[in-house]
């Protein structure tokens, strides 16, 4: 079943490193501009900057979708089966509790 990111051809975390790139050539080009004319080199940054931006926003859209259908596929689970969701909450309860209280120890 293929979604919406898996159409995407770049990670997050390679969209992160190519604005972290972005940065630097723009702190170069601060610098060149002093010296002469560098209006090509500001387009052709502001168009990446434009996709790079446009990949995060489908990414963060993808990501609530996630969430969104998530949070849908467990209250329904839990409406149709509330003794066991609260068995399992009990049981996650005391665990916790037990490894809280012999780390205070």
């Amino acid at each position: 079943m293929k979604t919406e990111t898996d159409r995407t051809t770049q990670t997050p975390d390679e969209v992160l490193n190519e604005l972290r790139s972005l940065v630097t050539e723009a702190e170069q080009i601060v610098h060149q501009s002093q010296d002469g004319n560098c209006e090509s080199a500001v387009a052709a940054m502001r168009e990446r900057f434009e996709a790079a931006q446009a990949k995060l926003t489908e990414f963060y859209a993808g990501a609530k979708k996630k969430v969104v259908s998530g949070a849908r596929y467990t209250d329904h689970a839990i409406r149709e089966n509330p003794y066991q969701a609260l068995a399992i909450t009990l049981g996650v309860g005391v665990l916790v509790g037990v490894l809280i209280g012999r780390r205070s120890k």
